[in-house]
């Protein structure tokens, strides 16, 4: 196993670039290097969010081969990392957007859905859900709660791969008359550049804590992954294609409606 808690490792050299947050104009190859987001990758890699597997790769819906896996529907089950992370998300949001500009709360099914809980309990607004699509039964509705025409929405989700799932709530909110102008989540792969292009040609800005990045810089800093998972993670975020089609990874449809 390449991700151990607190592995001895040879330093590697990681990026001192900083991007721009990712608030829909960022560069999708760095990390934001904010405090925030290396305290964020920090706790993900503490409760074992993030997994570390070089030597049997995760194959994702894509297709694609993965040397690392994230899962952070984990967070909701720590308390306090549980409330650090929010906080970091609610002082972010009101950075990069504002709550006075946000009308309501929307989690898109399932993982979105404690997250925006979490977080319009914090802004004290109001939340919704959004389904993937409408139940078969009753009034076959596709979002659940009280949602007024023209409300602005902040969507919610706790991360964005390649981006296409988004589009998917944004859809369903836009056709309830609904102003969706961002979506926020916890972690962003940050290595596909199509997840921002994607929702910024819907007029959606993609704002996230932390990315692929941060967590390698964490991980390398605290020691989490061993030295071979340091090398092929950094060669998987360089090159992520090449580095799947090399590690028995299928090439992604022409639009994967991933996360």
């Amino acid at each position: 196993m390449a991700t151990k808690k607190k592995a001895k490792s040879t330093s590697l050299a990681t990026s001192g670039k900083a991007a721009k947050k990712l608030n829909g104009n960022a560069n999708p190859d760095r990390g934001s290097g904010t405090p925030e987001a290396r305290d964020t990758a920090r706790h993900l890699l503490e409760i074992e969010a993030i997994h570390c597997r070089p030597d049997n790769p995760y194959i994702f819906t894509s297709g694609r081969a993965s040397p690392v896996y994230i899962d952070c529907r984990k967070i909701i089950s720590f308390p306090e990392a549980r409330a650090k992370i929010m906080a970091h998300a609610h002082k972010m949001i009101e950075k990069t957007i504002g709550w006075s500009k946000i009308d309501v709360v929307a989690g898109g099914e399932t993982a979105g859905i404690p997250f925006a809980a979490f977080l319009a309990a914090l802004a004290k607004k109001p939340m919704i859900y959004v389904r993937k699509q409408p139940k078969g039964f009753g009034r076959m509705a596709q979002i659940e709660g009280e949602l007024k025409p023209g409300k602005r929405v902040l969507l919610v989700e706790d991360l964005a791969t390649d981006g296409g799932s988004k589009l998917v709530f944004i859809e369903a909110l836009k056709k309830a008359e609904a102003k969706v102008t961002d979506c926020f989540v916890v972690f962003h792969y940050g290595i596909f550049p199509q997840s921002i292009e994607m929702l910024a040609a819907a007029g959606v800005r993609l704002h996230a804590l932390a990315t692929w990045w941060d967590a390698l810089e964490a991980a390398e800093k605290h020691k989490y992954f061993d030295e071979k998972g340091l090398v092929e993670t950094r060669a998987f975020l360089e090159a992520p294609e090449k580095w799947s089609a090399s590690h028995g990874g299928r090439p992604p449809a022409p639009r994967p409606l991933g996360r």
